[in-house]
């Protein structure tokens, strides 16, 4: 690692080393748009389910699938 580092300092220069490079593709593919996220948002931020103090994982996952 220190090699690369090094190698990447003189060919690149400083700042090359300190930032990250942006991947081509996510590493985890995106399940929701803007759209669906923006619906998940409304839903979570909605009165929970009777019976429910609040919205979990497993009620939104229940709700949306």
């Amino acid at each position: 690692m220190v090699y690369r580092v090094r190698r990447q300092l003189v060919e690149e220069g400083f700042e090359a080393v300190l930032a990250r490079k942006q991947r081509v593709t996510p590493a985890i593919p995106r399940i929701f748009d803007g759209e669906k996220e923006a619906k998940l948002v409304q839903l979570a931020c909605s009165h929970a389910p009777e019976g429910r103090a609040r919205w979990t994982l497993n009620l939104l996952t229940d709700k949306v699938v």
